[in-house]
């Protein structure tokens, strides 16, 4: 590989010129500010002599000023902006922790400190594959804060990735001369991780260096063994296109068609993938011998195509149109073989030229339209960047994203969350995703017969939401047979409409009858629990679109209908509508506030309220009150001299208070619960309360030492009855419950 020491000129003292340097860099690429990359080449340079001083073990390694260089060489090729280059010149600096990234922001920029944060967290890409065995790069932040950060600066900025990609690159061509074990290592990481990564972003100049550098020495003897068959046969194959291409530009010439033919390198990779997909010998290899025709016009393909095609005989099922229909990632182009002069096969690719740099550059030859007016982004550059969304399947070039663009519709990165599976690949699934969900995000089978889950190693409810960073392990029985609780939306075992979807369709394969017994089971126990009462079911089974008793009860026993739908509509069925709320529930209350205007009072009921005239507080100023003797509470910014020594003289009469509107109503409801006595049982009640935000009004418990049966009666703030199905749900899971039920209030 050329080194920017040999393609650079030297100043006297050895080093590289660095102003003949950048004068080279201002001819490939324009730069808003050019001594902002000669001072970040200077800072380089003078952080890699003093690391020679300091430390001769570390300069035997590589130089980090040379690494920089290399990288801006790269990404100058790929059309990246300033911004990019002294990230890249910086970068390695700051990963050996030769100079801080506060003062690399401080001199540079936050753009710049931005971009070499994103390239350093990207390092967790390389832990996927063993997610519980550190970075493959050593890098000492924790793995799950990198994941996480990787996923964040993915999506926010395409070139932390291609700056990535640069670095990679340059690492994987230092390593000729270095320890197997290095090599070995680097070159898996690349061949796994960045070259499909350099695929998916189109950017096939890169991708190609990765694929045959990595190959070369993950698979010595078949690299060397086909670079030594495309040698034998250089010279003839390079004459013999030389003669192809004499005559097609003669032919293209005469059809007035104004093109540019050249003769086009075969990857090393690409023909030992090749022959190992088809199962052919090299010999059998079409596109050894290449040539590539670019034009102006789309049309211009097809025009070229048929001169191809009416000069030599087409090879059948060797055509392929990626222009009609595009790879995954954007790549367009003719494909053809054809029987060439002396019999000899040969591939023909025909692009135009804005084809070609597709193809070359990718993401890259769009990423300046990044912030910009959407109406300027092409659709392969959104394509490229919703990609980036997913970080599914990193290691697998090749993969079905035939729904990726309905997905991404549906789903949207920021509401997702992205958990590993114990082999180490990433799952996405909802946030508030349970393990459940996970299980039938991995296959429907795994989630029918989930029996309980290990996340990190630890077991946890089946009720656990997810978090991003999670290794889940599923605990799986001999046989299917998901929980009905499952589908009880109060519960909270699922939160994905795909879990449901699954569930819902196992549970209507089962026998009828059994659907029916079990409906017909869960209805009459929520009637109980919530003290409904006697209902007309046939006339109930048509309030909720069934012709019968039994159709509904099998509705509800396979999860096609919730029954806290068919309790509400008892509910309305069992008093008039006008009455609902009051009857259903008792008479509202607004969970201990007082409203006077727009200010509420909290815990002190309904008080007149009236604004101080010494400070005259507005809405939006942070206010507390003073409970003044027969005029209510007086309302004091908090900063008021007044209020201050109010406060300090008779802190017993200051409450808090708050500007907006009044809270949503809530209704007084007596609960009983009868239990098998037991050590922490009032404990986990109230934990459930207090997770619910239930505020309990009275508590009462009774124990029977002779029978160890405990009874307690609470009297809770409900919002609704879907509350109230949710929290008798949940107390009834907990060990040692024999029955938890509302007590029907008593109207006076």
């Amino acid at each position: 590989m050329v080194k920017v020491r040999e393609t650079y000129s030297l100043a006297p003292n050895g080093q590289v010129d660095i102003p003949c340097w950048l004068e080279e860099i201002q001819r490939r690429v324009p730069l808003e500010n050019p001594d902002q990359l000669r001072r970040a080449c200077e800072l380089s340079r003078s952080i890699d002599q003093k690391a020679v001083r300091e430390d001769r073990l570390w300069a035997r390694g590589a130089s980090s000023f040379q690494t920089g260089l290399e990288m801006v060489q790269i990404l100058v090729d790929l059309h990246l902006d300033q911004s990019s280059l002294v990230a890249a010149v910086l970068y390695r600096a700051v990963r050996e922790e030769r100079v801080a990234l506060a003062e690399i922001e401080a001199e540079f920029g936050s753009e710049v400190a931005y971009l070499i944060s994103g390239v350093a967290q990207m390092a967790a890409i390389s832990t996927l594959h063993h997610p519980l065995k550190g970075s493959v790069l050593g890098q000492s932040q924790g793995q799950l804060d990198n994941v996480r950060k990787m996923l964040v600066t993915m999506i926010d900025d395409v070139r932390v990735a291609l700056i990535k990609l640069a670095e990679r690159t340059v690492a994987i061509r230092a390593v000729k001369n270095a320890p197997i074990d290095k090599r070995m290592r680097v070159a898996r990481e690349v061949f796994d991780i960045y070259a499909p990564l350099a695929h998916r972003l189109g950017i096939g100049q890169i991708k190609w260096e990765l694929e045959d550098l990595s190959f070369r020495y993950l698979h010595e003897s078949a690299y060397k063994k086909i670079a030594k068959l495309l040698d034998e046969k250089r010279l003839d194959r390079d004459a013999y296109i030389r003669r192809v291409l004499k005559s097609l530009r003669e032919q293209m010439a005469a059809a007035g068609i104004a093109g540019e033919v050249t003769g086009r390198s075969k990857h090393i990779y690409s023909i030992w993938r090749k022959m190992r997909r088809k199962g052919i010998d090299f010999s059998q290899i079409y596109d050894v011998r290449a040539v590539r025709i670019l034009v102006p016009e789309v049309r211009d393909c097809y025009a070229a195509l048929g001169i191809v095609h009416g000069t030599w005989r087409h090879i059948p099922n060797e055509f392929d149109d990626y222009i009609a229909g595009p790879k995954e990632n954007g790549y367009q182009s003719l494909h053809t073989a054809v029987v060439g002069p002396e019999g000899k096969v040969m591939e023909v690719q025909i692009r135009t030229h804005q084809m070609h740099e597709e193809a070359e550059l990718g993401v890259c030859a769009h990423w300046r339209y990044k912030g910009m007016d959407t109406r300027n982004k092409s659709s392969g550059y959104e394509a490229k960047i919703n990609w980036l969304r997913q970080v599914l399947e990193w290691q697998e070039e090749a993969g079905n994203l035939s729904n990726l663009s309905d997905q991404l519709k549906r789903e949207v990165a920021p509401d997702r969350v992205y958990v590993f599976t114990p082999e180490g690949h990433v799952v996405d699934l909802a946030q508030g995703a349970t393990p459940v969900d996970f299980a039938y995000r991995v296959h429907t089978e795994v989630g029918h017969s989930c029996r309980g889950a290990k996340v990190n190693g630890r077991i946890v409810p089946l009720t656990y939401a997810l978090q991003t960073g999670d290794q889940v392990l599923i605990l799986n029985g001999n046989s299917p047979a998901p929980s009905r609780d499952w589908l009880n939306p109060s519960l909270g075992y699922i939160q994905t409409a795909r879990a449901r979807a699954k569930l819902t369709q196992w549970f209507k394969l089962q026998d009828r009858d059994s659907n029916v017994a079990d409906g017909r089971a869960i209805l009459e126990d929520e009637f109980r629990r919530l003290s409904l009462g006697s209902v007309p079911v046939e006339q109930l089974a048509l309030k909720v679109n069934y012709k019968t008793a039994e159709d509904m009860y099998a509705a509800v026993g396979a999860g096609d209908l919730k029954p806290t739908q068919v309790a509400h509509v008892a509910q309305q069925m069992i008093e008039p509508r006008d009455q609902q709320m009051h009857l259903q529930l008792g008479r509202a209350k607004l969970d201990g506030y007082s409203v006077e205007s727009d200010i509420q009072i909290q815990g002190v009921g309904r008080l007149k309220t009236s604004v101080a005239q010494c400070c005259k507080p507005l809405p939006g100023d942070p206010i507390g009150g003073y409970i003044t003797i027969g005029r209510g509470v007086t309302v004091h910014k908090q900063d008021c001299m007044n209020f201050l020594q109010l406060r300090e003289a008779e802190p017993n009469r200051i409450i808090e208070v708050s500007w907006g509107a009044a809270p949503e109503a809530v209704y007084p409801v007596d609960i009983e619960i009868q239990a098998y006595d037991r050590s922490g049982l009032l404990r986990d009640i109230t934990h459930i309360l207090s997770a619910q935000r239930t505020n309990v009004l009275a508590l009462n418990t009774l124990s029977d030492a002779n029978e160890h049966i405990a009874s307690i009666r609470l009297t809770v703030e409900i919002s609704g009855l879907e509350q109230l199905a949710r929290l008798l749900a949940q107390v009834r899971q907990l060990p040692n419950i024999i029955e938890v039920r509302r007590k029907q209030n008593v109207r006076s």
